[in-house]
Formats: C-alpha cells, structure tokens, sequence
C-alpha cells in the first residue's frame, strides 16, 4: 500500500532521509520511533505529499506522491494543526459537507466518549482537547492511511489510554494502516503491531512487535559466561559493573542457566539500545 523506494530528502545541507527503503503492506497500528531530528516527521510528510523527495520514489497504492499529487485516502494528523473557531460540532458539520467520506455520527460518538463540549468554540478548547479534535477528525475521516503525529500530547493518562483503546477499536471496526509517532513508547507497546525505528534519516529497524517480544531480551552474568552464551547472537548493547555484564541480545531466544539470568527487553530498553544513549 505505502512504499518508499530509495528515497532521500535534503533541507540544504541538511539529510532528513538517506536512501530509505520500505514498504507497508497490510493494514494495522504501526508504531514510528526515533529521537529527535531522527527523520521521523520527513518520513511521514512525504507519505501524505507535503514535501517532495529530493530523490527516490514514494507511493500509495501504487500511485507516485508529491506536492502535486497529494494521495486522497491519505490524512495527516499534526497535533498543532489549526482550525477555524467556530464551535466544534461545526467544524464535525463542515468536514462532512466537505467530504462525503467523512463519518459525522463517529466523530460525534467519540466526542462524548472523551467528554469534548461540542458547543464550544476551537480556541476555548484547552491544548489537549485542541489534539483530540485534530485526531477525531483525522480518525473519522474513513481514509485508508491515517497518519498521527505525537497525538497524545497534552492528553492526562486517562485520557491517554482511553485514546489508545479507541486506536484499537477503529483498526478492528475499520481495517486501515495508522502510523503513529510518539516519544510515550511503553505505552504504544500494548497496541502497536509493526514497529519502524529511523535513526540519522536510515531505517533502523521494521518488525512484527511479536517479534521483538520474542527475540529481544538481557542476559545479564559474570562477563566470561554471558560472552561465551552470547556468541553469535545479535548483541545491540551492554553495561558492564565489575565483573558483572548485562548484554542486550535481538536474536534467538536461550534459556536461563545458573549462571546468568535472561529477562525480557521492554519495548523503551530496546529502543535505546538499539539506537544508542548519546
């Protein structure tokens, strides 16, 4: 469905993107990681044709994207999007009048689940309200890609879990791809599927989550030991106190022994591990 095929995007001297390459395929909530500057808003901006590839090839469905040819079932969330102040059923009213596709009795039903006063105005409406409104107007917009960027900014935990329970709920009822980019990376863990890593514009990892629950993990021992049980497996980091190590292993799984101990590897350890702490 989305495909980037060699793609580089220069801001000057500056590389938002070098020579990446990957490709989504099927629907479901995919999770988009990096530290800051790492490349992620490029990569997402060139998907729904905000910014034109310096060099390379992106589509959906199979259809070249750029600044001249914006893909319609795509909708980018940006969580300091800005709307006309007018009161907030209205702007539900006239996305509708907008685009047909657009799912008024969804947004309204939402609405009411987040307790959002649909009678006040866009700019009374607090920051985090401000983003819940970009996001169930991207949500119900019924377009096949939905693109999210940092879209729980502002939002208290509640209200942050209450989002992530309506990611799943509109993937089972609506079968659609949903990137989503965030910094809050524990918490996406329970319901991201596919998990995308870009470190310095490269992509850096693209895997099942299922896989990182299985194939991420410390062994932590003496050094001697933990080195020769560790041998070539895939380390992606270390910490070493005296002669203790922990190793931070993506590989087969092993098993415990008396010597070391094997523990899994959260989604955030290995994250950092992954791309380095610097």
């Amino acid at each position: 469905m989305i495909s980037l095929s060699n793609v580089t995007k220069n801001y000057g001297k500056n590389i938002g993107l070098r020579n990446f390459s990957v490709t989504l395929d099927s629907p479901g909530i995919y999770c988009l990681l990096g530290r800051n500057g790492a490349g992620k808003t490029t990569f997402l901006k060139l998907i729904a044709g905000h910014h034109n590839a310096s060099s390379g090839k992106v589509t959906v469905n199979g259809n070249p994207v750029d600044m001249l040819h914006m893909p319609e079932q795509v909708h980018f969330v940006a969580s300091d999007a800005e709307h006309f102040n007018m009161r907030i059923k209205d702007l539900f009213k006239t996305a509708k009048e907008l685009h047909s596709q657009f799912d008024i009795h969804f947004a309204t039903e939402i609405s009411q689940r987040f307790k959002l006063d649909l009678n006040k105005k866009y700019e009374q409406a607090s920051f985090g309200m401000k983003v819940m409104v970009n996001t169930i107007l991207g949500m119900a917009s019924n377009k096949a890609v939905i693109i999210l960027d940092e879209p729980v900014l502002g939002f208290d935990a509640i209200t942050r879990k209450n989002f992530y329970d309506l990611l799943q709920d509109c993937n089972e009822q609506k079968q659609k791809v949903i990137i989503v980019s965030t910094h809050l990376i524990d918490e996406i863990s329970r319901v991201a599927e596919k998990l995308l890593i870009i470190d310095q514009g490269e992509l850096k990892l693209y895997a099942d989550t299922t896989d990182i629950d299985e194939m991420a993990y410390s062994v932590t021992g003496p050094a001697k030991v933990v080195e020769q049980l560790t041998q070539g497996l895939h380390i992606i980091g270390a910490k070493k106190v005296g002669g203790f190590v922990s190793q931070y292993i993506f590989d087969k799984p092993i098993e415990d022994t008396d010597m070391v101990m094997v523990s899994p590897l959260g989604l955030q350890d290995f994250f950092i591990s992954l791309v380095g702490e610097e």
